[in-house]
């Protein structure tokens, strides 16, 4: 008390000294009002400026020397920025009263602007901090592939939300409480104003707590042209840089909504599958002959397994004393059963091939293009580009081996096939 007397008798010097001099009251109250707040400026510009140097300069120089990295990420957000404006505020909050003693409306006004200001510090600084604490998150290990952001935004939302309260009750000068009792009738309107936000957030937590999509993984999302890396998930999409570095956005509860493809199983795997299948004309499946059998035991990769096979079905021919002057009768190897070996032993020996993975070479339904073979491996790479070259070199390979097995492939006519069909037809006419 003693301390508030003597400043009010400090701040009254000038205008009693101007008054003991002869001068009018009111012009020596306004000329003391006038030296008070320049004088106050400069008071608040200082201490804002000492903190500033002093303050804030030593917390970087502090920051440079520790080996953590979360007060350096204070730094870059402004966190002692904000935190160095308290003190000069508190001074201006407690000085203006005996500065405006006289001005009852003036002071009341300042007090509503302080409030307000308050208010949106308060915020700033939370804001800063929660930045801090996503970036320095990011750093993390174990929360690189989490939504941090997400969460972050619904913190700050919230956040928000109570400061408009406050800030409504201010203008108002209701009550907070009162004031969200009277928000009750709007709450259907800010259910439709904040849907997105409210299936974001639901959409969100989902996602994490059923580890569905995490940042880094490569998802496949056709509806919305989506094929590439997911590099963001927060309270409203989800951001994802495809592959010839566009980027698309998605709607987080899109995730949760529809269907997707995600392939991070894949990238955990211990192998990447190739399925694929090859069209063989059902004409040109047939009986093998011997002599048919011979040409093939040139083939080195099945010549063991032709030779156990043919005496096995020439042992069962003889004990069931078949007839074999039809190849149909009995038991008989065929052009194709043989190409389907003649594969799987090839993938079987082929090094990018995983041995212990998958490896299967078998029929699909016939078609009108023909009967599909497909065959069914995984890769050792993984890699995008490691992966289609295995790929063609195996397709390569195989589409090649074909005709060695007196197979042909299905491919529909060209106008050139058509042409030199009826040009060959024409000719044998003639």
């Amino acid at each position: 008390m003693e301390f508030d007397g003597w400043l009010k008798n400090l701040v009254c010097l000038v205008e009693d000294l101007l008054i003991e001099n002869g001068l009018d009251p009111i012009a020596a109250q306004y000329i003391n009002l006038t030296i008070n707040i320049l004088v106050l400026i400069l008071l608040v510009l200082g201490i804002n400026h000492l903190i500033k140097t002093f303050v804030i300069e030593g917390f970087k120089a502090f920051t440079n020397k520790t080996k953590t990295t979360f007060d350096d990420f204070l730094i870059k957000t402004k966190f002692p920025k904000y935190i160095g404006r308290v003190v000069p505020l508190f001074i201006l909050y407690y000085l203006f009263p005996f500065i405006f003693n006289d001005f009852p409306l003036v002071i009341k006004v300042f007090e509503f602007v302080f409030n307000i200001y308050v208010i949106f510090l308060v915020v700033w600084i939370f804001r800063s901090f929660m930045r801090t604490l996503k970036a320095f998150l990011k750093t993390q290990e174990s929360f690189k592939d989490k939504p941090v952001e997400s969460y972050i935004q619904v913190v700050m939302i919230v956040v928000w939300i109570i400061a408009l309260l406050f800030i409504f009750a201010e203008i108002t000068g209701e009550s907070v409480v009162k004031f969200i009792i009277s928000l009750g009738a709007a709450s259907a309107i800010l259910l439709l104003v904040f849907k997105d936000t409210i299936l974001g957030f639901v959409a969100s937590i989902q996602v994490t707590v059923n580890d569905i999509v995490r940042i880094g993984d490569w998802i496949t999302f056709s509806k919305y042209g989506a094929d590439g890396t997911v590099t963001e998930i927060n309270l409203s999409t989800v951001r994802v840089q495809n592959f010839d570095n566009t980027f698309t956005t998605i709607p987080t509860y899109s995730l949760i909504s529809d269907s997707f493809q995600n392939w991070r199983g894949m990238q955990e795997s211990p192998g990447r599958r190739i399925k694929r299948a090859i069209f063989i004309k059902q004409n040109s499946v047939k009986f093998m002959t011997d002599a048919n059998l011979e040409e093939l035991k040139k083939i080195q990769l099945i010549e063991p397994y032709l030779e156990n096979r043919q005496n096995e079905i020439n042992s069962y021919n003889e004990a069931q004393n078949i007839d074999r002057s039809l190849p149909i009768n009995g038991r008989n190897q065929t052009n194709l059963g043989i190409f389907r070996k003649y594969v799987d032993t090839y993938l079987q020996n082929h090094s990018a091939v995983h041995k212990e993975l998958y490896i299967i070479v078998r029929h699909l339904a016939p078609t009108s293009q023909g009967i599909p073979v497909e065959i069914l491996c995984f890769s050792r790479d993984k890699r995008w580009e490691n992966f289609e070259y295995i790929s063609a070199d195996i397709f390569d390979h195989i589409i090649a081996a074909v005709p060695y097995f007196g197979l042909q492939l299905f491919e529909a006519p060209s106008g050139d096939d058509i042409t030199k069909y009826l040009r060959q037809a024409s000719e044998s006419k003639d």
